[in-house]
This record gives C-alpha cells, sequence and structure tokens, in this order.
C-alpha cells in the first residue's frame, strides 16, 4: 500500500496507452515520456505495461507501507527517502513506512514514480492509464489527491539499477521539435512560413501557460492564413504531435488526450522527438522543424533501436 502525502500539481497512473479505440472516440492517455516509463519498469524489473504514476510538478510526496522496490525517471528531480538524497534514474529499497519526497524539478517537466510489485489500479480497454476526462481507469478515473492509498499487489525487494547518465536524454531548452509537412501546410503563405523557421529571435515559440495534458499551446509570431482559406476544417482523426493551427495562428500540439481535430494540420512532431513534449513547460523556448517522412522514419528506427538495446541490457 502506498499514500499520498501531497499529489503534486497532477499526478495520476499511466501506462503504454489504450489503443484501437479511436473510431469510438477514445484516446491513449498513455504516459506522455514513452521511454522514461518503459525504463521505469525495466529498473523495477516489471512486465512491461505495469502502471506507473506520472507527476507533474514539485512538492509530490508518499508514503509507503510496504517493503519494496522504487524508482523516479524521467525529469530530473532533487528526491530524498526518509530525507536522504536519492539519484535519479536509479532503482531504492524502500522499507515499510519509509517517506519519499521530490522537492524540486532540475530538469524536464514530468516524471514516473514506480514500484516493484503491482499498482492495484482499473483495467479499463486493455489499459490502466487514466481517462480524466471520461473518469475511468487508473485510479477511480482520476489524478490523485492527499490521502489516497492504493494497494500494491506482491511488493518485491530487487537489487537496486541504475540507467547509465548516457543513456538519458536530455530535457534542457531550448527545444527543436522536427515534424512531417501536414495535408494543411499549403493552408499557410510561403513567408509566413519562411519565419516559422528561422532561427531568429521573433520565430522562437514558448509554450504556453494554458497548455495542459491534451495539448501544449505555443505563443509567439502567429501565422498568417492565405486569403480565402477556411480557418477550420471537417474535423478528422489527429496522432499524437499533430501540429493544429486555430483561428488565431498560434500552434497546438495535440497530445495523447484527443483523437479528432477540426483545425489545419500544419505537420506532425517526429515520433523520435515526441517523447520530449513530455517536457515542454510554460515559458520553455520551441523552434519547429521540417524533415521528410523518410527522415522521420530513419530517427524513430534509430531510437527504437536504442530502447530495444537498453531494455534487453538492463534487464539482464
Amino acid at each position: 500500500m502506498i499514500e499520498i502525502i501531497h499529489p503534486g500539481w497532477l499526478s495520476l497512473i499511466v501506462d503504454e496507452g489504450r489503443y484501437g479505440h479511436a473510431d469510438s472516440g477514445v484516446p491513449p492517455s498513455a504516459a506522455l515520456d514513452s521511454f522514461a516509463y518503459k525504463m521505469l519498469n525495466v529498473l523495477l524489473k516489471n512486465p512491461s505495461g505495469a502502471p506507473a504514476i506520472e507527476v507533474m510538478g514539485k512538492d509530490f510526496s508518499l508514503q509507503i507501507h510496504a517493503d519494496v522496490t522504487c524508482a523516479l525517471t524521467g525529469a530530473r528531480v532533487e528526491a530524498t527517502l526518509n530525507g536522504e538524497p536519492l539519484e535519479p534514474w536509479t532503482s531504492f529499497c524502500a522499507q515499510r513506512g519509509s517517506m519519499l519526497k521530490v522537492k524540486a524539478i532540475l530538469e524536464g517537466f514530468r516524471y514516473y514514480v514506480g514500484f516493484s510489485g503491482k499498482m492495484d489500479a482499473e483495467w479499463v480497454m486493455n489499459s490502466f492509464s487514466t481517462n480524466l476526462e471520461c473518469r475511468f481507469g487508473g485510479f477511480r478515473g482520476r489524478q490523485f489527491v492527499k490521502g489516497d492509498r492504493i494497494r500494491i499487489t506482491g511488493p518485491r525487494m530487487e537489487k537496486p539499477n541504475t540507467i547509465h547518465e548516457k543513456n538519458i536524454p536530455g530535457m534542457k531548452p531550448p527545444h527543436v521539435l522536427r515534424f512531417v509537412e501536414g495535408p494543411e501546410m499549403e493552408y499557410f503563405p510561403h513567408e509566413s512560413l519562411r519565419r516559422l523557421f528561422e532561427k531568429k529571435a521573433f520565430s522562437w515559440y514558448n509554450v504556453s501557460s494554458k497548455s495542459n495534458r491534451t495539448g501544449i499551446r505555443l505563443e509567439g509570431e502567429p501565422l498568417a492564413f492565405k486569403e480565402r482559406v477556411e480557418k477550420s476544417i471537417v474535423s478528422e482523426g489527429i496522432l499524437p504531435g499533430t501540429i493544429q493551427i486555430p483561428g488565431d495562428g498560434l500552434p497546438i500540439i495535440m497530445l495523447h488526450e484527443r483523437t479528432i481535430g477540426g483545425y489545419a494540420r500544419l505537420g506532425v512532431i517526429s515520433r523520435a522527438d515526441r517523447d520530449l513534449l513530455a517536457h515542454l513547460k510554460p515559458g520553455d523556448k520551441v523552434t519547429l522543424e521540417t524533415v521528410e517522412p523518410k527522415e522521420a522514419e530513419q530517427l524513430w528506427n534509430k531510437k527504437a533501436q536504442l530502447y530495444d538495446a537498453h531494455q534487453k541490457h538492463y534487464r539482464r
């Protein structure tokens, strides 16, 4: 059993996501940093797809009512167990009654907390992930609040393990996001697009404080639409990472909580860069770069090979 003492700004249960239901409007609601989530379960020797806690914000704390191995991955945080500092991306053993605290986020934005054993989360439509809008999955279909308790089935003490520093992705801004052009790219005049890709001060975007788990809003130089172009389209299916341009010309990057959209699609963030979206926080600077589909595929293949190599190495 663990008990939430302070939930941070937002903490909820996630896994690899809920797929195959987009035709019913049910989104994946997956962990936003897939690599950090997967490495968490590797460190804990849990099976792939085990539920974990995704946390946004400092001042997260919980009490552990079992002897169990724990780990934190994702954003680099300043964390302690019973007042003793913890190493990032390293599993550690906690005795019954231990207090885990995250005091500060040093780099990145979201981090993952897990345990050797299975949290007793709700399994809905083949996933433990929390769907906040429809209120199902995870812990009672909602984010954690102070005092929540969740049982851990089969808690274990495992030998501590660590992810090597060289294998931990960087999360410092400014962030460069590569994307493949979308079907409405031609809605925007060449001059407006040219400014978008220039590496000058005015072309940088800042992450808006209005961002959330559904989408990341960017603030800066708005994109102009061509004359006589409709600023909305008939709603169609969208993928995680889709860059939509609403009428005000400021991009919104969709995450894992929507299946359709009705704004012009400038493009889709390459899959290789999507984990980085989890770590964009208000005020961060972002720039966009286009890549060809073949290059995006090559980037992902390279990253996928690293994923597989890491999982095989650390699961030995």
